[in-house]
């Protein structure tokens, strides 16, 4: 039974992978047209259409998966030299990588500055649900991305955050500090407590989906556990 479940369990992560490449393919072919528009930007050297427009960023985020790939086999193998259990050390490594590739490119779009930048006055927005329907679907759904890599990968990476409340503090915690920026910063951007909220709602949904992924107490332990004894010998 058990050389069973060992010959069944590659092709199941071979099946997943492919969904994965599968999914990405078709994102980037949906995509390609205006990526395409930053391509020649980037090649010239040209850095603004690189990381000062949407299409450059979304370009430079799927040019950088290969290099995120390799980081993430790197870590796990390290992982593996020093004794971690292989699925254990993937899945840390992932998450690594994962909530640092995933978040970071989202939060510098809306970091971006809008058409007056130090000239148009501060706006800020205080009152909840108001700004949801000037958002747009759109808009919406590109806040609940945001955090979503960071609510996702988080607890699988750090048993400390493994919990619903935990995971809502972080990501409030980390919206409430880019609304502060926007607005100190002078972006021509609206500091809203809506994009907190659906930030922080989107963190969520994205933890509620990796969570049969986070550590047990377990687990945990004996993370904490083996530096120590490594330390020793």
């Amino acid at each position: 039974m058990n050389h069973n479940a060992s010959t069944s369990a590659p092709p199941r992560r071979i099946v997943l992978l492919g969904l994965a490449i599968l999914g990405i393919g078709s994102a980037v072919f949906v995509v390609r047209r205006p990526l395409m528009m930053s391509a020649p930007m980037c090649m010239a050297g040209r850095w603004h259409g690189c990381f000062g427009t949407f299409n450059g960023v979304v370009l430079m985020t799927l040019v950088a998966l290969p290099l995120a790939a390799l980081v993430v086999w790197a870590l796990a193998h390290v992982r593996r030299a020093a004794g971690v259990p292989s699925a254990r050390a993937w899945r840390t490594s992932l998450a690594e990588v994962g909530m640092v590739h995933g978040t970071v490119p989202l939060v510098w779009l809306t970091m971006m500055p809008g058409a007056g930048p130090g000239v148009a006055p501060r706006r800020v927005s205080l009152v909840p649900l108001r700004d949801l329907v000037t958002m747009g679907p759109l808009g919406i759904v590109g806040n609940l991305l945001v955090f979503a890599a960071l609510g996702f990968f988080a607890p699988m990476r750090f048993a400390a955050l493994a919990s619903v409340p935990r995971v809502l503090a972080l990501g409030v915690g980390c919206s409430v500090l880019v609304e502060t920026a926007q607005y100190v910063l002078w972006l021509d951007r609206v500091s809203s407590v809506d994009d907190v909220l659906v930030n922080a709602a989107g963190a969520v949904l994205a933890a509620l989906a990796s969570r049969r992924w986070w550590p047990t107490a377990a687990q945990a332990a004996s993370d904490q556990a083996r530096p120590t004894s490594a330390a020793a010998v």
